[in-house]
């Protein structure tokens, strides 16, 4: 597998992209705005979207890319997620009134877009072999991580998550894990905010890196903008011994 970072930030301006990741060529694994890096071409290569979970700056770019080239493609985009997740983009979002319901466009028939909703603990494989294994995660509203398998080894990708046991439950039993990408949005002057918001703070990620076992590379994402300098000093008197590191846009991952 190779997975590309479209975006990596908590917010936007300049460079900055909000959480999008390419899987090969045809997997996107949340869809903010870092989709707006891909070219056409690329973008008319994604046949499948993995969300985390529902808030927008992980969905935004889903209505553009369908209505950009949904209707060039021979067939429709599936879109992964929990229930709950799916239940929340139908009453919000593909409404008719916030966007089109591409779930019916052009037709019911032979639509743009088809939901299939994925459960914790259950492995989605997809073609080549790749299963893509949503994880618990403790968000505001319902949400995942996933668990990315080539066979050969294995990325974790938290999501938006704070402090849980249930998460390392299944991390620790995963025997070829390689990287970690795990949130830290905020840092621990607004540990109050953090917590309110269920996001991850330095201090509080210092104890969940307590439950992990094993030793993946871990690379920290989703900062606040003109944060992430704070954090990841503050990260780094925390949890020296774990040598996190910052995600970069435009990071490549090969597992």
């Amino acid at each position: 597998m190779r997975l590309r970072i479209l975006g990596c930030s908590g917010g936007i301006g300049g460079d900055l992209r909000t959480t999008a990741m390419l899987l090969d060529e045809d997997v996107l694994i949340d869809a903010g705005t870092g989709v707006g890096n891909l070219t056409l071409p690329e973008m008319e290569k994604i046949d499948h979207i993995f969300l985390t979970h529902s808030h927008m700056d992980h969905v935004a770019c889903i209505p553009f890319l369908l209505d950009t080239v949904g209707f060039q493609r021979k067939r429709p985009v599936i879109l992964h997620a929990i229930p709950e997740t799916l239940d929340i983009l139908s009453e919000h979002l593909f409404n008719w009134k916030l966007w089109p319901d591409f779930r019916k466009i052009p037709g019911e028939e032979a639509p743009i877009l088809r939901y299939s909703p994925v459960h914790v603990g259950e492995a989605v494989r997809i073609s080549g072999g790749r299963d893509i294994t949503p994880l618990p995660a403790n968000h505001v509203v319902p949400a995942v991580g996933y668990c990315l398998d080539s066979g050969q080894a294995s990325l974790v990708f938290t999501g938006d998550t704070t402090s849980q046991d249930e998460l390392w439950k299944y991390v620790n039993k995963i025997n070829n894990l390689k990287y970690l990408i795990i949130e830290t949005a905020l840092s621990d002057e607004e540990r109050e905010l953090a917590v309110i918001s269920k996001h991850l703070c330095p201090s509080l990620l210092a104890a969940e890196m307590a439950k992990l076992r094993g030793d993946p590379a871990i690379y920290v994402t989703h900062f606040k903008p003109r944060e992430a300098d704070l954090i990841m000093a503050q990260i780094e008197g925390l949890v020296p011994q774990r040598r996190a590191r910052m995600l970069e846009q435009e990071q490549v991952f090969e597992f």
